[in-house]
């Protein structure tokens, strides 16, 4: 039988072109997901490796579908082949078990890892040009509570514990104390 894969990182993005190429290409029931390709176990991926057997063929539109790093895929695909399990990447092609499919595999594979890299490169790049440059930029996630709120909450604490300002504002200590820390309160309760 013939399953395909496709994957895609996160909710905004799309799976129609993947799931209309690997339609075409004679997937005959497809798993799809949204999910970091960084991460180790993907469930929909999980599901579909553990129902593949001896003369299926796994369908993927591109090998970082699958794996962003040379071990995890080759690996993978390796477990695969040793199965009798054909792994077609549309972008490539079928990989058999041939030196030179063998060598293949590894030229992308490396390629994807490369690829992968200079995306981290890019961002953390980006990342300090921002820090050196914009005095208002922070790094991680922005604050669920607007400065007013924060300010409010700040303000109880100094009439009130943490444990009764975290009570009342429904909040954990430890995020009262970096809102503290972070925003310059110099009140010890």
């Amino acid at each position: 039988m013939k399953y395909g894969y496709a994957r895609v990182s996160t909710n905004e993005q799309d799976l129609a072109n993947q799931l209309e190429q690997l339609k075409n290409a004679g997937a005959e029931k497809i798993y799809s997901e949204k999910y970091k390709g960084t991460k180790r176990g993907r469930p929909k991926l999980d599901e579909l490796l553990a129902i593949l057997s001896k003369g299926d063929e796994l369908i993927v539109t591109k090998l970082d579908r699958l794996s962003r790093s040379v071990q995890q895929g080759t690996a993978l695909i390796s477990e695969l082949q040793e199965e009798d399990i054909v792994v077609n990447i549309l972008n490539m092609g079928r990989i058999d078990k041939s030196p030179n499919g063998s060598l293949m595999l590894n030229m992308f594979l490396a390629f994807v890892k490369f690829e992968r890299d200079m995306i981290v490169q890019r961002t953390q790049e980006g990342r300090e040009y921002q820090r050196q440059h914009n005095p208002n930029y922070h790094d991680g996630r922005k604050p669920k509570k607007t400065p007013q709120q924060i300010q409010e909450i700040l303000d109880y604490l100094t009439n009130h514990t943490y444990t009764e300002t975290a009570r009342f504002f429904e909040l954990d200590k430890s995020t009262i104390l970096r809102y503290k820390q972070r925003y310059g309160q110099k009140n010890d309760n």
